[in-house]
């Protein structure tokens, strides 16, 4: 367990999908987030982004983000499922074993939580001969399901193997979730976490979540909810969760610094955590650069 437990959203960063992934790499990360843009955006295609990401010794952590999927009906259910196929098939491509996806915000969108559950059960079923798990997750402004505790409730009701929770602490603190909620949570259906942080204490409405999370996320330190994010990953990690942690960090400035300057902010957060959070051995530089560098040789000969 070391700093390579956590990983980067390339939509943190600036600039190309190679540049982002230069920069997340030489900042000491094994792994990456990606967007559904990174592929669909790429000046060279998606063949040449999925081949750059393939090359790039990073480890695809997830793929991101199906959006109001659940609880629709007829043509609206219809083109949904058309949609998931597609990024099910970009996720694979790029040997991504995790696809998230998020609850409706979608005035068509029903609350009936037996249909979110049935709908939900459906994307599951279609990913599993991919070998892709889902990690459903609530957002803060989602129209029924805007907190983990009920997302839990879809993920539980839809009972899917390769179907389950995904945590993102912005959400959390945006919503003031209690976070003994988190005592109702299987650890093993607990498939993925974001971390970030915001610089004020409360968003009060779902239009000012969501412009904060959008615009004006911090990495993990730099925030003011640092006492409350420091207890989250410690109870995440004492219910045995020991699966990725990756940054979201939307921020209108970072996208106006170089990706290496920003890429080198997450790593002081990621060694913060690792070390002082979680109390875990952080490697010495260039542990990573070799790391990467042995498994680029296995894979060669292999």
């Amino acid at each position: 367990m070391f700093i390579r437990d956590f990983g980067m959203d390339t939509i943190t960063l600036a600039g190309p999908l190679p540049a982002k992934l230069v920069a997340i790499r030489e900042a000491g990360f094994s792994q990456v987030m990606l967007s559904a843009r990174d592929l669909t955006g790429h000046a060279g295609g998606v063949d040449e982004a999925t081949a750059a990401v393939r090359n790039s010794g990073l480890r695809v952590t997830g793929f991101q983000v199906l959006r109001d999927f659940e609880g629709l009906s007829g043509h609206l259910h219809a083109y949904k499922v058309d949609i998931a196929k597609g990024m099910i098939e970009m996720c694979a491509a790029l040997g991504g074993k995790l696809l998230l996806a998020c609850s409706s915000t979608s005035q068509h969108a029903t609350d009936d939580i037996d249909a979110i559950a049935r709908d939900l059960r459906k994307l599951a079923m279609l990913a599993l001969p991919h070998g892709i798990r889902v990690a459903y997750e609530g957002l803060s402004w989602g129209r029924h399901i805007n907190e983990f505790t009920t997302a839990w409730r879809a993920v539980e009701r839809a009972d899917m193997p390769n179907l389950g929770l995904g945590i993102d602490s912005y959400h959390i603190f945006a919503t003031e979730t209690d976070l003994e909620g988190l005592d109702d949570v299987d650890p093993g259906k607990l498939f993925f976490v974001q971390l970030s942080d915001f610089m004020w204490q409360q968003t009060r409405t779902p239009e000012e979540r969501m412009t904060t999370a959008r615009t004006f996320r911090v990495f993990p330190g730099e925030g003011v909810h640092t006492e409350q994010l420091i207890t989250l990953v410690r109870r995440l990690d004492g219910m045995g969760y020991r699966g990725d942690y990756s940054f979201e960090v939307f921020n209108d400035d970072y996208q106006q610094m170089r990706p290496d300057q920003v890429a080198q902010r997450a790593r002081r957060s990621a060694a913060w955590l690792a070390e002082d959070v979680l109390n875990r051995a952080v490697p010495l530089p260039g542990e990573g650069r070799l790391h990467r560098e042995r498994a680029l040789a296995a894979r060669e000969n292999f």
